[in-house]
């Protein structure tokens, strides 16, 4: 069973938002997926059967794109949709002519690193007390794949 991708509406983003809410510990806000779009970020959704189950959105610089959120519904995990999802992102961003893509990962999310690594992200770099966390701040992880 393979995913298909579309565009972003804004019309999709109180379902993006349960998601979200669902599988992030400090979500993005309504606001923050509104601006998104309004920024003309690539903003995608990945649907199964008609039924939304992930999302991305990738931010293009000059020769570069960042990674700014993905995730995949917590019934939809572990079954390679997060893997196929990014690999659509890292696909969509070579054919911009982008030359690498970088994210930001929380240094606990053992799971997402565990995916970025096995799809050729190595780090290049961390940024102390970066994301809110329960008990304080959290650091992320820069991580980067040539394209």
């Amino acid at each position: 069973m393979s995913m298909a991708l579309r565009d972003m509406l804004a019309s999709d983003i109180d379902a993006v938002l349960c998601i979200e809410q669902q599988v992030h510990t400090h979500p993005w806000t309504r606001g923050n997926f509104s601006d998104a779009l309004a920024s003309g970020y690539i903003c995608k959704v990945a649907e199964l059967d008609g039924q939304m189950m992930g999302y991305a959105v990738l931010m293009q610089g000059v020769d570069d794109a960042e990674l700014l959120d993905i995730g995949i519904a917590a019934q939809y995990q572990r079954r390679g949709f997060g893997r196929e999802l990014l690999e659509a992102m890292l696909a969509l961003a070579r054919e911009l002519g982008r030359q690498r893509v970088v994210l930001e990962v929380r240094a606990s999310n053992a799971a997402a690193i565990a995916l970025y690594r096995a799809l050729g992200f190595g780090e290049i770099g961390l940024r102390r007390d970066y994301y809110a966390a329960e008990n304080g701040r959290e650091d992320a992880l820069l991580m980067e794949r040539e394209l």
